[in-house]
């Protein structure tokens, strides 16, 4: 259920990322809510990935989907 949710809320983020020639996958959702995801295109070569995982990508999850602790990338 959990990994749903988070499929939905990515396809909420995926615009944005790839406007900038990037894009996300979700690799897993664990049920302790650990979410790993990989970043691709521009944003998986990017110096500022961790930023825009943690800052982006895990903020806005941890707000549109309960459960989801934290987000790490693959």
């Amino acid at each position: 259920m959990l990994t749903e949710k988070v499929k939905s809320a990515i396809q909420d983020i995926r615009p944005s990322l790839q406007a900038d020639g990037g894009d996300i996958e979700l690799v897993s959702a664990s049920d302790d809510g650990v979410v790993t995801v990989r970043l691709t295109g521009a944003c998986g070569s990017c110096p500022y990935s961790l930023m825009t995982l943690k800052q982006g990508v895990e903020s806005y999850l941890r707000q549109a989907v309960p459960g989801v602790k934290e987000v790490r990338q693959a």
